[in-house]
């Protein structure tokens, strides 16, 4: 029997994490199928998105330990990697460029991305993370896990309030970053 202040086991840890995730898949599924929906060009499926993100989450057994609002947090971070890989994929095989096309609309249903935009926004995200990393991390679940306001203002513990004040000061400052970078 294990002590309150050991270590967990490792087989423990992966067992939690096979469980969070097995409690979190339809979600996370259908939170895969809103993002891929804003990029008709997208070569990757809803249920794939989700398949490389557990893998990416898979090796992190500690990732378990978290609460299941954090663990989508992670996961949405994982198909955010999973997006930006399948674009420079895309954009390497094209050789092609393009302008810019990233729209923050509220919906984010309708937005059609190309793989340069993924890449731009996902530039743009860093620099948007060192200034104000909630207001990153809150871009990042919107357009990469396809949360809406109220889902992102839970998963941030802020109220819906800030959360749209973040967002209008982040789809500017992104807004800006974008054009300048296209």
């Amino acid at each position: 029997m294990r002590g309150p202040d050991l270590p967990r086991e490792p087989d423990a840890d992966r067992q939690a994490l096979d469980d969070l995730f097995s409690e979190t898949y339809e979600e996370l599924r259908r939170l895969a199928a809103r993002v891929r929906s804003g990029d008709p060009n997208a070569t990757i499926t809803p249920t794939a998105l989700v398949n490389e993100a557990w893998i990416k989450l898979a090796d992190s057994p500690q990732v378990a330990r978290t609460s299941p609002l954090h663990f989508k947090r992670i996961a949405a971070r994982a198909m955010r990697q999973v997006l930006i890989e399948a674009a420079r994929r895309r954009q390497a095989e094209k050789r092609g460029g393009g302008t810019a096309m990233v729209t923050f609309d509220e919906a984010l249903d309708h937005a059609t991305t190309t793989a340069d935009d993924v890449l731009a926004l996902d530039a743009a995200l860093e620099g948007l993370a060192l200034l104000s990393p909630r207001q990153a991390l809150m871009v990042e679940a919107r357009f990469f896990g396809g949360y809406d306001m109220k889902e992102t203002a839970a998963m941030l513990d802020v109220s819906e309030a800030t959360l749209q004040r973040d967002w209008r000061a982040a789809r500017a400052w992104l807004a800006t970053e974008l054009r300048r970078a296209g």
